[in-house]
This record gives structure tokens, sequence and C-alpha cells, in this order.
């Protein structure tokens, strides 16, 4: 519907975007709409239109807030737009509009809160600024004060987004919070008196919680106020509000020794609320009772330290946080208690917390207990379901990560009165489930099994704290596991449990046979779970254990045969991982032949996969197959022949051939590359036999497939056989910087012939080896014919827009300028006393002439990917070169940025604007203060970047479904 007259005609195709963002239409219809009010919201007709918007009366609401919505941003990020007459007006327009929103709706009224708490910040000249609010509005607009009060301190903390020096900002918000915190403790207190309904209205209470960061909390407690916020603990529409203020209160206490008067005058008030507590539970009004058990952790949180340093009189609040442990039927609140329970404990592990400690022993012992009975498996409704969560997946996410949560807190337990406290609970109510249910249990039927595994998964989740040595409680509950029914859930704990404990089992061999055969068992059941906890217990059994199965390699490669190919590839590696911890205790004379048993059927499968591999399925297959060798590492003497080494020379010339056979094939160029980089990793020096064909293998892989991951492979051999190497001769490491240099030519080659955005992995990759050649070979990389070509080729990629790719360029760029310097940060060498690397002095003028002439492009490129394309992650990094640019040649960096902002498009920049920001840097390089370049240069390209290309609020509220108001 479209608003009469020559205003609402002008606003008519607004009006009609707004409706076709909200509407049914289809998505180019909305694409369009979407980029009209983009543009709308940054144009000068802006300001006159959005007024006439909020003064219609026959528009929808909603295009009324998001008029609203766009006067913000404009008074953020557009107010030079308007001649210094009109700011004026613009504050009375903005109060008037307030005044006629005074019965709502809600969200308009705040939207035009903000625009005048943003301007007051703006207008620096308005001095008197609460007062003249506060006479304009008083009593004929509602709550609007309030709310202006509530978000004039959020928004001078938000200060940054606004176009001002530090230095003007520092003022205003002197003038605005500091100066006026006093006043508005008195207005406040004089409103929470005069109102009737003070306590009942949460506008009040959040304007308190605003001025909590002016006000001292010390303060608010010794005020009326104090009242009036615990009253609204009794109220419905107050209450969450209330809720927030008060944890405010906590979080300006924390300073114990400093809160401590209003700390002892609010303890007792907090405490006598414990009664609510079990009033909430068993009215099931769970938002109440999330609200209070909040209130009583967040209360401990903060006081922690007295809670240690007293814990006779301040028990009584820990009793309460368990309290709301075990009233939260519906494990809705409990989480709120975690952070509690963890600070506590890292105090009375301390020896001079021992008295607390002993305190606090019976409550940390009944919280097992309660955990324990936390983590079961809800019951379905339906008996006869197998659907726990009704198909709710997200439901079953969250109750997944709120397990391991909770087995946190029952690590904490642990440490606080003991592992086998601990252990000796949740082995008392699995005896306790089998005394009851065992006679009715079989494998079919596990009747109440969720009392069964919360316990068996609590053994799991307290493993880590459990010692090697324990001889209390392990020697009784690890028979009782292995004995565990066929319940599926039951299964998966338990052998999961099995898997924590490995490192128990190496020093009680006796246990080692029936936990294995329960363990390998679990392969060859129905569910997927099951399995992949079977692989990675064995894996550990196989790591921990592997001297005692050393005997054993007949029977492991049965084993391994026979379910290989049955398992998920990542289950096939930890398998895999376990059986070569096991050849590896061979004796050396044994190794090889081992290595050859078991990986030799792999080899084979690969090859008659990759033979009859005709299509993209058929490749997978291969790539599935082809396993990372079993990582053998045996001790081997200086100058004997590693057994593995050998191995791998066999099957170089077979992954050779594969690789070039499918040379477009992802994921087995991947998997070969895998390969290739963990012989490497895992055998380093002992490899160097292997390197030449190794390198002719990468290079011509690359060559023919273009894929980054032979650079991940290579920069594994930059790295391990670079100058310094142990072992590493220097005709090793000049061949290997050599086939580098060689990578680099295919690269720069590929980028010539494709855009960047073609190549966002191969950038990625190779930046990520020129890191590292530089690193490694400074010297040779800074003196190189293709220094510049590489430097060229990352300018290329400073062009992109994925943030992996652009992070690896940047480190780059970060990486070969600090070589300019005497000690480089990113140098990895020593002298031979162990002091640091001193960088010669032909090195860092190399870096410093490369600056020179090629710092103009870069500092273009990086300062308009801060203001244009870089994604948030990036701007780290980017100011980071900025920077060291700034240190290393501060005079021409500063002339190429004023060039940079120069060619900035015209009408995108402020008045004045690039003169102040070029000042201001001019005067940081001459009294030598490059740091504080770094935040004019962020504030600058953030506030650039919102006005001109980042969207403005209210767009993506209009693609969501309509509003509903509430007056």
């Amino acid at each position: 519907m479209a608003s009469k007259g020559p205003d609402g005609q002008a606003f008519a195709p607004v009006l009609s975007a707004v409706a076709a963002m909200q509407g049914n239409v289809s998505r180019a219809e909305k694409a369009h709409a979407h980029e009209f009010l983009e543009k709308f919201q940054k144009s000068v007709e802006a300001w006159t239109l959005t007024h006439a918007m909020l003064q219609a009366t026959d528009i929808p609401i909603e295009a009324k807030l998001f008029a609203a919505t766009t006067l913000k941003g404009k008074i953020t990020y557009d107010l030079d737009q308007l001649p210094a007459d009109a700011v004026l007006q613009l504050r009375d327009s903005i109060l008037s509009q307030l005044v006629a929103f005074a019965s709502g709706p809600r969200p308009i009224q705040t939207q035009l809160c903000v625009c005048l708490a943003s301007l007051a910040i703006q207008m620096t000249s308005w001095k008197d600024v609460l007062g003249t609010v506060g006479s304009t509005l008083g009593s004929s607009a509602g709550d609007c004060v309030l709310e202006f009060l509530k978000i004039l301190p959020e928004e001078v903390t938000e200060g940054r987004k606004i176009n001002l020096s530090e230095e003007e900002l520092e003022t205003r918000t002197r003038e605005l919070l500091d100066d006026n915190a006093e006043k508005v403790m008195h207005l406040l207190a004089q409103y929470s008196q005069s109102s009737a309904s003070a306590a009942t209205n949460p506008r009040l209470i959040d304007c308190i919680t605003s001025w909590l960061r002016e006000i001292p909390a010390t303060e608010v407690v010794d005020s009326p106020l104090m009242d009036v916020i615990l009253k609204a603990l009794d109220n419905d529409a107050s209450f969450e509000s209330a809720v927030e203020c008060i944890c405010s209160i906590y979080r300006d206490t924390r300073e114990v020794d400093d809160s401590i008067t209003a700390i002892q005058k609010l303890y007792p008030r907090i405490v006598a609320l414990r009664p609510k507590l079990r009033e909430t539970a068993e009215a099931e009004d769970v938002e109440t009772f999330k609200g209070l058990t909040r209130l009583f952790a967040e209360a401990g949180e903060a006081w922690v330290v007295l809670v240690a340093r007293l814990p006779t009189q301040f028990r009584g609040l820990v009793e309460t946080v368990l309290e709301c442990c075990v009233l939260d039927k519906e494990r809705e609140a409990v989480s709120f208690t975690f952070n509690f329970w963890y600070e506590l404990k890292q105090y009375l592990v301390l020896d001079r917390y021992a008295e607390a400690k002993q305190v606090f022993n019976d409550l940390f012992s009944g919280l097992v207990d309660i955990m324990i009975k936390h983590l079961e498996f809800p019951t379905p409704e339906d008996e006869n379901s197998t659907d726990l969560f009704d198909g709710d997946r997200a439901q079953e996410d969250r109750f997944r990560v709120f397990r391991h949560s909770m087995g946190d807190v029952l690590k904490d337990c642990c440490a606080v009165i003991g592992p086998s406290e601990c252990l000796m609970k949740a082995y008392q109510q699995i005896q306790q489930w089998v005394s009851k249910y065992g006679s009715q249990a079989s494998n079919d039927h596990v009747p109440h099994w969720q009392e069964l595994e919360a316990p068996v998964f609590s053994l799991r989740a307290m493993g880590r704290m459990v010692d090697s040595e324990e001889s209390t409680v392990l020697p009784q509950v690890i028979p009782l596991i292995v004995q565990i029914p066929d319940h599926e859930k039951v299964r998966f704990s338990a052998i999961m449990a099995l898997g924590r404990y490995t490192e128990w089992t190496a020093n009680h061999p006796e246990t080692l046979e029936s936990q294995l055969n329960y363990v390998i068992s679990g392969f060859q059941h129905s569910s997927p779970e099951v399995v992949g906890a079977a692989a990675l217990a064995f894996k550990y059994l196989g790591t921990d254990c592997s001297k005692l199965l050393g005997g054993h390699i007949p029977q492991l490669h049965t084993f391994y045969e026979s379910v290989l190919d049955k398992l998920k590839p990542p289950s096939q590696e930890e398998v895999t991982e376990g059986v070569a911890a096991v050849v590896a205790v061979q004796p050396l004379d044994k190794v090889y032949e081992s290595i050859k048993l078991f990986c030799d059927p792999i080899m084979a499968r690969v090859m008659n996969l990759a033979n009859n591999a005709q299509d993209e399925q058929g490749q997978k297959a291969v790539a599935g197959k082809f396993l990372t060798p079993p990582i053998v590492t045996p001790y081997v003497g200086p100058r004997a022949e590693n057994p593995a080494v050998k191995y791998c020379s066999e099957i170089l010339p077979i992954m050779d051939t594969l690789v070039l056979n499918f040379t477009k094939s992802t994921p087995i160029l991947e998997r070969a590359c895998r390969c290739w980089r963990y012989m490497v990793i895992s055998y380093r020096t002992s490899m160097i036999s292997l390197l030449p064909s190794l390198a002719q293998s990468l290079a011509a892989g690359f060559e023919a497939s273009r894929e980054g991951c032979f650079l991940w492979a290579t920069d594994a051999v930059v790295r391990e056989f670079s100058e310094g190497s142990e072992a590493v001769d220097a005709a090793t490491t000049q061949a290997v910087y050599q086939f580098f240099e060689q990578q680099s030519v295919s690269f720069l080659r590929i980028l010539n012939e494709l855009p960047p955005e073609q190549l966002p992995d191969v950038i990625e990759d190779y930046f990520r080896l020129v890191s590292d050649a530089i690193r490694f070979y400074p010297k040779e990389c800074v003196t190189s014919s293709l220094v510049v070509p590489i430097f060229s080729a990352g300018l290329s990629a400073l062009t992109l827009q994925q943030v992996d790719p652009l992070i690896a360029t940047l480190h780059y760029y970060r990486d070969l300028l600090s070589f300019a310097f005497e000690t480089p940060s990113t140098s990895n060498f020593t002298n031979s006393d162990g002091t640091p690397y001193i960088n010669p002095l032909e090195i860092q003028n190399s870096v410093k002439d490369l600056v020179t002439n090629q710092g103009q492009l870069l500092v273009e490129r990086v300062l308009t990917g801060m203001m244009f394309s870089f994604p948030e992650d990036c701007f780290p990094d980017a100011s980071g070169i900025l920077m060291t640019m700034f240190e290393m040649v501060p005079q021409q960096t500063g002339a190429w940025v004023q060039t940079t902002i120069e060619r900035l498009p015209a009408g995108t920049m402020k008045a004045g604007e690039a003169e102040r920001l070029l000042t201001q840097i001019s005067e940081k390089i001459q009294s030598s203060e490059s740091r504080k370049i770094r935040v004019l240069l962020q504030d600058f390209t953030n506030s650039y970047r919102r006005r001109n290309v980042a969207p403005r609020d209210g767009l993506g509220r209009l693609e969501a479904t309509r509003f509903r108001f509430s007056g």
C-alpha cells in the first residue's frame, strides 16, 4: 500500500521492494529488491524518505521499522551527507518521532533511541543530552526515556563504528557517561520509588544493567534499586531482566577484596531465594528454574575465591548450586553450573585450600551421583520405539555435547575427591543394575538399559583422571564391563570405556585377553557406531599394549584381513594404526616381513581396483582402499637400514604409476600424496636415498594434475631436509631447494594460464610451501630470480575472497617481510650457542630492495582488500603486513597509502576524512609511533567498509517471516 501525496509517490518503490523481500516472489525478484534497498540505504535521498515513511499513516509497520533501521545506519555512517544546520533539525525530528511512537511498536522505539544515541555521540556540541531528552520526552513518550538511557552506554561502547578520532571518542565518552553516572543513578532511584510498577518494568531493570558499566555495583547494592531488582524476580515480565541485572552486579564484584562489603550484603539475600528453587521445580516452571539456577551458579563463579577461603560461611551457596543440579529433572538448567564446579575445583586442588576441600568433599561426592543420573538417555514415550529423540536430530546432538560436558564435571569431581571414589560410585551403580535386572537381561532384551549405560559412560569420561597403577576399583570394574549384554548403546559405551584404560591394561596383562576378545567381537556388531568404537579401542589396545601383543602377529594378520574391507575409512586407519604399533615392536630382522605381510594385500587390492576403475565411482573405490601404510617406526641404529624405508622403496614405483594413470582423480591423488608426506615425516633422514625418485614423482604429478596436494607433500620435504637439519648434507639441502624452485616454476606457469578463482586450493598449498621455504632457505629465496614472480603471484592471490588461500598468502608476505630485520620472527634457526639467529645484512637488504620496488602494489592490494573484499579473519594478518612496512620504510609506506586512498571512487569518502587520516599517519610516523597506525588504519577501513561495502542493518529481517509487534 503506497501513501498518497508527493512523498508517498517518492517512497512507493521502497515500499514495493520491502513487500517483495517479505512476499512469496521469485528469487530473482527478491534479489533485485535486496539490491535496490541496499543502494537506497546508502543514498542521500534516504534521509528525506525515511522521515516521510515514519510520518506516514497508511504504510505497513514493517516498512516503518525498515525506515527506522535505515535512519540508524544513515546517522552512524552518513551523517556527513547533511549540512550542519540540518543535524539539529534531525535531532528534534527524532525526538518528535519518539513521542509519536510512545505507545509502540517497541522495535521502532528501540531503533529511534539508537538513532538518538548515535546522534548524541557525534553531536559534540550537544552538551546537555540527558536534560534535553528528559524535558522533551518526559511522560509524553512512555518508557522511551528509559529505553534511551539503556541504549546510550551500549552505543558509546560501540563507538568505534562512528567516525570520531580516539581523542574525540574518549572525550565524548567522559561527557556522556562518566559525567552523567551520578545523575542517572539519582534518576533511576527516584523513578523506582515514585512508580508503583517499577519492579515489574523490565525497561527500568535493563537500564540499571546497562549503566552498571559506569555505576559501581557497590552503589547499586547500597541503594533502593537493589530492593526493586530483587522484587522484580517475583514478576514474570521482569524476571529475566532481573536475573541479567543481578548477574551483571556479580561480574562487577569479582574483585572480592574490593567488594567484600557489597558481597556481605548481597550474599544472604541471594541465598534466601533458595526456597523458590523447589517451588518452581514442583510447578514445572522451566524458564524460572533456569533463571534461578543461573543466579546461584554465577554468584558462585564470581565469588569462588571467597567460597574457597571461607568454606563454612559460603557452604550454603554451594549446597544451593548442588540442589539446582538435583532438581533439574528436565536437564535444562544444569549446564549453568558446569563452570562453577570447574572454577571451584581449580581452587580446591591447591594445598592452601585443603580445609575447603574437606568441607565440600561430601557435596562433590553427591555431585558424582547426580551427574551419572543426568547422563541417562531419555526414555521414549512409546516403549516399542527405538528413536530416543522422536526424530529430533538437533536435540540428539545437543544431548551428546551435554553428556561430554557432564563428563568434564565428573573429571572435576575426580580431582577433588579422588578418582577411585568416583569410579567406585559408577561400579556400585553397575552392580545395582546387575542385582535388579541382570537375571532378566539378554542380548535381545536389556531392561532399563539407560540405568546401566550411564555409569558405563561415566567410566569412559573419567578415564583420563585414573592412574595406570589404580588397584582398588579397576580390577573389579574391567571384568564386569566385558560381561555387559549386547545392547547397542551399552555396548558402544562399554567398548569406548575399555579404550580409555589401555594404559592400565598394559600394566595388568591378565585382563588383556578378555578385553581384546570383547573388542574384536564388536567388529561383528550390526551397529556402525559399535564397529567404529571397536576400531578406536583396538587402536589404543595395539598402541599401549604392543609389547604384550608382539607375539601374536599371525593372529592379528588373520583378524586384520577379515575386517579391513568391511570398515569405513576412518576405522580402517585406526585398526591399521593399532596393528602398526605391534609390528613396530617386532625384532628388527622381523619388521620388514611383518610389514609386507600386512601391506602387500592392501597394495594388491588397490592395483586390482585401479585396473578396473573406469568411472568416478571406481576411482573412489581405489582411494578408499589406498590406506596410508602403517607408520611403523622401529628403533634403527645410525648405520642400519630401516626396514620400513626398504618397503617404501618397493611401493614408490607402484604409487607413481597409479598417480600418473589417474591425474584427474583428486581422491586418489590426495591419498598418494598423503602416503608420501607420511613417509617423509615418519622416517625423515632415512628417506634420503629415496628423495630423488620421490621428488620426481611429486614434480611429475603436479605438472600433470595441477593438484595442490603435491605441493602439500613437497612442503614436508622442504621442512625435513632443509639446511641445519640433522644428518642432512649440503648437497641434499641444495637439491631440495632446487626441487622447490622446480615446483614454483610449475605453479607460476599454471597461475599464468588460469585465473586465481579456479585455483584456490593450489594457491593455499603453494603459499604455505613458500612460507616454509622462506623460513628454512631465506638467503636462497630472497636472492632468487623467482622472488619477484612469486611476489607478484601473491598479489594475484589477494584478489580471492576465500579465507584459507588468503591467509596462506598473507602469511607468506609476513614471513618474507620479517627477513628485512635483524631477528626475523619466522626464522627456525639458532646459533650454536643457543643465541637467536642474526639475519645477515645481505638478506635484509634484498627484502628491503624488493619492498621498495614492489611495495606500492602490496599496500594497494592489502588496503583495498581490507576495505572491500577480505573476510574478517584476514584483518589481523593484513594489518600486520602494513605495520611491518611502516616499521621498515615508514615514509614510502605512508606515500603508498596516500596514493591508494586517492584512487578510491569519488563520493565514498567523508569530507576531510582522507586528509585527517593521512595527517594522523604522518604524525605517528614523525613521532616513531608506527604501531599506533594500526588502529588508525583498522578504524578507517572498517568505517569505509561499513559505509560503502557491507550491507546495512534491516535487510536480513525483511527476508524472514513477517514481524509480530507488541505495543
